[in-house]
């Protein structure tokens, strides 16, 4: 029986189950997630004072400042620019305690650098669904066949959503769900390393009258298997 917080997940699964192209079912819920927080943070909410406090404390990274100006909601991010440098130059001022305020002040802006509020929103909500993912395999047969029908799962998802799987399925279903998972991502990789060796081959003389087959983008696929595809799409 589908609950309210497997549909993301069924969704994400029968997207990319319609529409290959779409990768990674964990990508595309974590793109879900990017494009909700950051209409969150831009809107009413950056006036909460408890999420002032966050937003003060952690920042954004690189990735999520370019976003939310591409949002133009110039106001907002002046409101939050405002109160979180008067944070920033605290750290730079570092403690006021006795003992070396100069290193202080260095490693407090070291663990800044590390941190954005909205990455650890995403971070927090994905690995929810990520369970989620694996609980539905467990407990239902019609999942188990969308899990199958994924085109593949970008390698960090990958990662997490087994190593979740080894820790909490007990030896024999986990080595089941191991099985289907890495099936998925061997089918993916064969046929991806195939259209990376042909794409390389259409640069060579002899191969010039040759067509591209499916192997014009495969760098850029081979990109977003390897990593991940976080791409705004606000």
């Amino acid at each position: 029986m589908e609950q309210i917080y497997t549909i993301p997940v069924n969704e994400a699964f029968d997207l990319v189950s319609e529409k290959p192209e779409c990768g990674c079912p964990f990508c595309v819920l974590y793109k879900r997630l990017q494009n909700d927080e950051i209409d969150i943070i831009l809107g009413a909410s950056m006036m909460e004072p408890d999420i002032r406090i966050k937003t003060n404390e952690l920042g954004f990274c690189l990735s999520h400042y370019e976003i939310m100006l591409k949002r133009k909601r110039m106001l907002g991010m002046g409101l939050m620019m405002e109160s979180h440098l008067a944070e920033v130059k605290k750290r730079l001022k570092g403690p006021t305690v006795l003992g070396n305020k100069r290193q202080a002040a260095l490693l407090s802006l070291s663990e800044l650098e590390g941190s954005c509020y909205v990455c650890s929103r995403i971070n927090k909500n994905l690995d929810a669904m990520i369970s989620t993912a694996v609980y539905l395999w467990e407990s239902e047969l019609q999942f188990k066949k969308k899990f199958s029908a994924a085109p593949y799962f970008c390698l960090p998802h990958y990662r997490k959503m087994v190593d979740y799987a080894l820790k909490k399925m007990n030896k024999r279903t986990s080595g089941e769900f191991y099985d289907s998972a890495y099936a998925v991502m061997e089918k993916y990789i064969d046929s991806l390393q195939s259209d990376v060796s042909w794409f390389c081959k259409k640069f060579d003389y002899r191969y010039d009258e040759e067509p591209w087959y499916n192997s014009k983008d495969s760098v850029q696929r081979s990109v977003r298997f390897l990593s991940g595809d976080p791409r705004d799409e606000g």
